[in-house]
C-alpha cells in the first residue's frame, strides 16, 4: 500500500483509506469485519464523523486492539462548530470512538460560525493532545482562502471533498489550490454512491480492459485513477470484507500513462461548475 504524505499532519498515510457513511445501516458484525480487514490490507485511514449515526462506535470496535496502527479521523458539524462546541463534540467523538485523541478532526462542511471560532477551537483541542491535526471538508477555494488567512500556512492538513469518475469538478481549482498549499485532498465517494459505470457502458467496458491488464477490478482501477497524483487520497465505504481487500489493492497499483489518458477521455471532467459538488 502506497503511503503519503497527508499536509499538515506531517506524517505518511495509505492512499486508500475507508469511509464508514451509512456503514451502520448493515450488518454490524459484517461492517467491523470489512473494516478489520482493510486495516490489515494496509487501510488503516479510516474516517467518520459524529453525524453519521453508530459509525463511530462501529469504528471503536473494530479498532478495539489495533488503535496504533490507525490514522484515525472525524467530523464535527458545522451547528457545532463555536470555539467551545467544536471542543465537547471532539470529546463526544472520542468518547463514542473510546481514544484519547484523533489523528484528524475536521469541519464537516462551511458553516455560519465564523472560522476564526472553529479553528481556535481545533486549535485548544490540539495543545491539549485531544487531535493531533486539523483539516476541513467540503470546502471551495474561497473558504479555503478564508480558512488559510486565519490559520496561516501548514495548519490544514487536508480538504475531503466528493471526488469520482462522473465528478470531477474539484480538478478545475480546488485540486490545484490544495496541491500548492501543501494540503492533501481526499476524496469520498469514489465509487459515486451507486453510480458506478455499468459494465456496458463505453466506460465501464474502458474499466474492465485495464482491469483484466492488470489482473484486478475496475473499482480498483476507479480507485488508482483517482489516486494518481501525489497529494490525493480516497475514502471508499464498503460493509464487505472481499471488497474491502478489493479496495486495498488499489494502493499498490500504477497506470500507465495511456490507461489515464484512456480513462479520462471516457470520463471528462466537463466545465469548471458555479458551486462545489457535495453530498
Amino acid at each position: 500500500m502506497e503511503a503519503r504524505r497527508f499536509g499538515a499532519a506531517r506524517v505518511r498515510v495509505p492512499v486508500i483509506g475507508q469511509g464508514t457513511w451509512n456503514i451502520d445501516r448493515g450488518d454490524r458484525a459484517e461492517a467491523v469485519r470489512a473494516l478489520r480487514a482493510g486495516i490489515d490490507a494496509g487501510m488503516t485511514h479510516i474516517d467518520t464523523a459524529e453525524m453519521y449515526g453508530e459509525a463511530e462506535a462501529i469504528v471503536a470496535e473494530a479498532v478495539r486492539d489495533c488503535r496504533e496502527e490507525v490514522f484515525l479521523v472525524s467530523k464535527v458539524v458545522p451547528s457545532n462548530a463555536t470555539r467551545r462546541g467544536v471542543v465537547r463534540a471532539c470529546e463526544a467523538s472520542l468518547r463514542r470512538l473510546n481514544t484519547d485523541r484523533l489523528d484528524c478532526y475536521l469541519l464537516h462542511w462551511p458553516g455560519s460560525h465564523p472560522l476564526a471560532e472553529t479553528i481556535g477551537g481545533f486549535e485548544d483541542l490540539r495543545r491539549a493532545g485531544k487531535i493531533l491535526s486539523w483539516g476541513v471538508s467540503n470546502f471551495d477555494v474561497d473558504d479555503l482562502e478564508r480558512a488559510l488567512a486565519v490559520a496561516g500556512p501548514d495548519r490544514i492538513a487536508c480538504n475531503q471533498v466528493l471526488y469520482h469518475l462522473g465528478e470531477r469538478a474539484i480538478e478545475h481549482a480546488v485540486l490545484p489550490w490544495c496541491a500548492d498549499h501543501g494540503v492533501a485532498l481526499v476524496g469520498y465517494s469514489p465509487f459515486g454512491s451507486g453510480d458506478f459505470p455499468e459494465p456496458s457502458s463505453p466506460g465501464g467496458r474502458v474499466l474492465d480492459g485495464i482491469a483484466r491488464s492488470h489482473g484486478t477490478t475496475p473499482y480498483a482501477v476507479a480507485l488508482a485513477f483517482l489516486t494518481r497524483l501525489a497529494t490525493t487520497f480516497t475514502i471508499p465505504k464498503t460493509g464487505r470484507p472481499a471488497r474491502a481487500v478489493e479496495n486495498a489493492g488499489a494502493g499498490a497499483l500504477h497506470l500507465g500513462a495511456a490507461e489515464i489518458a484512456l480513462i479520462d477521455a471516457h470520463f471528462p471532467r466537463g466545465p469548471r461548475p458555479r458551486m462545489l459538488p457535495m453530498l
